[in-house]
């Protein structure tokens, strides 16, 4: 994906220098909950009703990954990501002694704010006022302006009560090595999909969602799905926008055809070690999440990703 170094949104917080990270889940404790969450289906909220897009990826994780029960919070020397990490695509370098992660920083911020601009025009051209989000990027833990605290165990999320996208780009490095999802616009995808979920913050359907839980319990789980695939969706939309613009490259949409592969519920509970139940899923299959995703791409239309009037995901 071709992008302009210095081109970045000014609603993010950088907080990966404070130790006043709140009074998040300590990484045992969080890894425990998830299993557990995990295996009786209670999985896909954080808090106060955040999107998650990766509280059920730290279970693959901590499964098959190094072993070391550590999933985010890497030593910021040890984590390698520099002018030459596999499938980063760094537009200037940087000079040694640098911040290794102000790349992959950099490029969050400006994910951010073009899929922020993108559908402050989409809003505008609805007539409908469109609220800017904010991004916090993170280490190892996150305290929420209403979701709770958080570790880097539960991957990236937004929270609805402040409006925010909290990420830690540790999880870059768990996409690569633990699902091989690799490359700058796998990981676009996952900021895109957490502003999909800002949308649906704004436009009522988060609200409408919690409602409906609320009257049938029972259906929690289907409406997660069809919550996540549409987020999928509204991030194909902006990926339409980058490729309209001429700033897509060679490989780029297959790289989020493999991030949105690799986190289907199907798979990550093939990868977990446990048998596929359907009745668990939470944010759709593989095929599922390529498939709203690809629809938001092709049409290039949020109207085209009303999941909920879907008969068939």
């Amino acid at each position: 994906m071709k992008w302009k170094k210095g081109a970045k949104s000014d609603n993010v917080i950088d907080s990966r220098g404070s130790s006043s990270s709140g009074s998040g889940l300590s990484g045992g404790g969080a890894m425990g909950s998830i299993l557990g969450s995990v295996l009786s289906g209670g999985l896909g909220k954080l808090g106060g009703g955040a999107g998650v897009v990766g509280v059920i990826i730290v279970v693959v994780i901590q499964l098959v990954g190094n072993g070391s029960g550590t999933i985010g919070g890497f030593d910021i020397s040890n984590l390698g990501l520099d002018a030459t990490a596999p499938g980063f695509k760094n537009p200037e370098g940087f000079a040694p002694g640098e911040d290794p992660e102000a790349d992959l920083y950099d490029f969050s911020r400006y994910v951010f704010g073009d899929t922020q601009a993108t559908w402050s025009k989409i809003f505008a051209s609805s007539k409908s006022n469109y609220e800017d989000a904010t991004m916090e990027v993170y280490r190892d833990r996150v305290s929420t302006g209403g979701c709770g605290g958080a570790t880097s165990a539960v991957g990236p999320f937004y929270c609805p009560a402040d409006q925010t996208v909290y990420l830690d780009l540790s999880f870059y490095e768990d996409m690569q090595r633990v699902l091989h999802a690799d490359g700058d616009f796998a990981w676009a995808y996952v900021i895109a999909h957490e502003m999909g979920h800002h949308v649906q913050q704004l436009d009522g359907t988060s609200a409408s969602v919690r409602r409906l839980e609320h009257e049938n319990p029972d259906g929690t789980n289907e409406l997660s799905v069809r919550l996540e695939l549409q987020a999928d969706c509204y991030a194909g939309v902006w990926g339409a926008q980058i490729l309209a613009r001429g700033d897509l490259e060679d490989g780029d949409i297959e790289e989020a055809f493999t991030a949105a592969e690799a986190v289907g519920d199907d798979r990550l509970q093939k990868q977990a070690g446990v048998a596929v139940d359907p009745d668990l899923f939470t944010h759709g299959t593989s095929e599922q999440r390529r498939t709203w995703f690809d629809r938001g791409f092709d049409s290039a239309n949020p109207a085209e990703c009303n999941t909920f009037s879907a008969d068939e995901l």
